[in-house]
């Protein structure tokens, strides 16, 4: 049971976070940023979240340092829209698996393109 409550708590602050981050965020360091995954601790005291930036490295340092600053804005949104006992102190991890992905997709495509 404990596994699915954990699931069910990782969707709702994934999805809080992503409407937070498109709606009420307005950091200019701030680029595209995609919510990819949440790993909440079994006590709820700590959640990594994990997210994507469309950009460059200066769109990823600015990102994650805009995170960063608003991660005390975003607990205590998290602390009012969710009905938890315990808010988990927020820690936003970078997530290059969409780049990786997209890399792979990349090299397959010249592989198979003949005369490359």
């Amino acid at each position: 049971m404990q596994g699915k409550r954990l699931d069910r708590v990782n969707q709702l602050i994934k999805e809080e976070v992503s409407m937070l981050l498109q709606r009420e965020l307005k950091d200019p360091r701030l680029g595209f940023v995609t919510v990819t995954e949440v790993e909440t601790s079994k006590d709820l005291r700590s959640a990594k979240i994990f997210v994507s930036v469309l950009g460059d490295d200066a769109q990823w340092k600015g990102s994650m340092a805009a995170l960063e600053s608003a991660r005390g804005f975003v607990r205590n949104w998290l602390r009012q829209h969710l009905e938890l006992r315990v808010t988990p102190e927020l820690d936003f991890r970078p997530d290059h698996s969409l780049e990786h992905a997209a890399r792979i997709q990349s090299l397959l495509k010249q592989v198979r393109a003949p005369g490359s």
